[in-house]
């Protein structure tokens, strides 16, 4: 990337800040901003170019750049459906029983967060919701909450959890059939065929309540689920240097018999603190 002319010698680079503003600004646009242009308070920051790479118009640091690099490719979909891992070297995210706090650094705790300020929705089934009792809300970085969807096709869960009982952001619970809900939960009901809910209906049914921009959270059996059907567009794997030896695993997929049956999707790398965070795209699908 090389500046544009246009920024005066005066001008203060661009930081974190700022660009985490533009970031937001953009976050919910359903379509591209004129010219390619990104602008913030009357001033043009960036282009955006149609191979998906972008310019600064303003002279900008080291980590406002390494803020666009990683999340410009979010931003400027209208529809987006990624997912996210933290685990250890050895592919686990969490003990055997189901600890995780915290397996990846706190570098990777706020990209998590700016994940969840970045889309509509966040998504996570049932053991993570019985093993960690999240809040799902938006509180290392600025940003609005999303709503949290809870997955429970087996109708596992009680209303005892907090995300059940707090008011800090909206609550969507997708079970199978018409038990009665949480209070102040809306249920919606989904067929489980062989147990599980379809991804792509998930996806569906949140998209016609205009929530385009979803993210998988977890745990690791979701979001297996999501990519081995072909429903996300990118996946997020935090790698953290610890070795756990046991545990619950990452992402678990259907059997393969050779290395050319693997999926070997295009991949960049950022580093988060200590920890290596693997940004894959699944543009074409998660299918082999």
């Amino acid at each position: 990337m090389t500046d544009e002319p246009g920024a005066t010698a005066d001008t203060s680079p661009l930081g974190t800040d700022l660009a985490w503003a533009l970031l937001q600004r953009y976050r919910a646009a359903t379509e591209q901003p004129e010219g390619g242009v990104m602008a913030l308070d009357g001033l043009d920051v960036l282009r955006l170019h149609d191979d998906g790479s972008w310019a600064p118009m303003v002279p900008m640091d080291g980590a406002a750049r390494h803020l666009f690099d990683l999340y410009l490719p979010l931003v400027a979909r209208p529809r987006l459906a990624i997912a996210q891992l933290g685990q250890s070297l050895d592919g686990h995210i969490a003990t055997e029983s189901g600890h995780s706090r915290y397996v990846t650094g706190p570098d990777d705790i706020r990209h998590l967060h700016r994940l969840r300020a970045l889309v509509d929705a966040v998504v996570v089934g049932p053991g993570t919701v019985a093993a960690d009792n999240p809040q799902l809300t938006v509180r290392e970085v600025s940003g609005p909450h999303p709503v949290r969807v809870v997955l429970d096709p087996r109708n596992r869960l009680s209303a005892d959890y907090r995300l059940f009982r707090d008011r800090d952001a909206p609550t969507l619970l997708f079970r199978s059939d018409d038990t009665a809900p949480p209070r102040g939960v809306e249920v919606l009901q989904e067929p489980a065929d062989g147990g599980d809910f379809d991804p792509h209906a998930i996806l569906r049914r949140l998209a016609a309540r205009g929530l385009r921009r979803v993210l998988v959270e977890g745990g690791g059996r979701t979001v297996s689920r999501f990519l081995a059907a072909g429903a996300l567009d990118r996946l997020h794997v935090t790698v953290a240097p610890l070795v756990i030896g046991s545990g619950r695993p990452g992402l678990v997929l259907p059997a393969i018999d050779t290395m050319d049956e693997a999926l070997r999707p295009e991949c960049r790398h950022f580093p988060l603190g200590h920890d290596v965070l693997f940004d894959f795209r699944l543009s074409s699908g998660a299918s082999r």
